[in-house]
């Protein structure tokens, strides 16, 4: 039941999968993947659970990523991805056989904090459901790199950006590497978790601006978490997270207002994916939070 469908978001082509429900019209659930992170890397795994429960699924690469279009492949700009979210559900807010009176939004790390800020603003959005969020990148990286390595961070961002302003071309980084290499995601199950998922996904690349990154010290979702209530949130999180400190997400889940739900796991970032220990239970957390509040 999955078809290739495109949609447009600020004059650019976004690409992606919809799972036409069995039953219409039906509650929607709206999906997209982390940073770098492009739909082949898992996402219909967890697709194919929710629409075996009954959910219209659209499942969406954000724009310079992926299927979709966008001339600086690899750029990682939250607010632009948060349009190109708001997009989606313009499409299938439109589709005959979904009721857009019941849209819920998953996310996955960057794209978790995603689905906490569109959530908390967008009143289409009815349930969401945020996986190993990104909750406050400027915190997460100083807890990974150090006041030192966070300040070194900062000067070669700050030097970009004078090159850029000077006219030249910006840097690039690589989006993982091989310990001790420079990367944006410099943990080793990162490394792990890439370089294996890309073999299903050609698409996937390994680069991503600087420019990117400087956007992604600024974004700081734990902010809008508070504004999500009334509408049901479950945030799932995995103990030994080097990327998002569990603290993070246990003082997110505290200011979070009700109706509310956090699932902790005991393992790394990754372990939430297709493969790896904690995959069922993730995906059968969400698939039960989106039975719950939107059926």
């Amino acid at each position: 039941m999955r078809r290739d469908v495109e949609f447009k978001s600020s004059g650019l082509t976004l690409r992606g999968w919809f799972y036409e429900p069995v039953a219409t019209p039906a509650p929607a659930v709206v999906m997209s993947h982390g940073f770098s992170a492009v739909k082949e890397q898992g996402l219909d795994v967890f697709a194919e659970r929710f629409a075996a429960a009954g959910f219209a699924v659209l499942v969406f690469d954000h724009r310079c990523l992926g299927a979709s279009d966008g001339s600086e492949r690899g750029r990682i700009v939250a607010q632009e991805q948060h349009d190109d979210t708001r997009a989606a559900l313009d499409w299938i807010s439109t589709q005959p056989s979904v009721d857009p009176a019941r849209i819920g939004l998953w996310g996955s790390s960057y794209s978790g904090g995603h689905a906490i800020v569109v959530g908390a603003l967008d009143p289409r959005v009815k349930v969401v459901v945020a996986q190993a969020p990104a909750l406050d990148v400027a915190g997460s990286l100083r807890a990974l790199a150090g006041p030192e390595g966070f300040a070194g961070y900062l000067g070669l961002l700050a030097q970009d950006h004078a090159a850029r302003n000077a006219g030249e071309s910006g840097g690039q980084i690589p989006v993982v590497a091989p310990d001790g290499e420079p990367a944006v995601l410099s943990t080793p199950d990162s490394f792990a978790w890439f370089t294996a998922s890309a073999a299903t996904a050609p698409a996937w690349l390994n680069v991503t601006s600087l420019e990117s990154v400087a956007r992604m010290v600024e974004y700081k979702p734990v902010a809008f978490v508070d504004l999500v209530a009334p509408k049901p949130l479950l945030l799932i999180a995995e103990i030994d997270d080097a990327l998002i400190p569990i603290a993070q997400v246990r003082e997110a889940f505290a200011r979070a207002g009700e109706p509310k739900k956090l699932i902790e796991l005991s393992g790394g970032h990754f372990d939430v994916y297709p493969g790896s220990p904690d995959h069922d239970a993730a995906a059968t957390a969400a698939t039960d939070w989106f039975v719950t509040h939107l059926h």
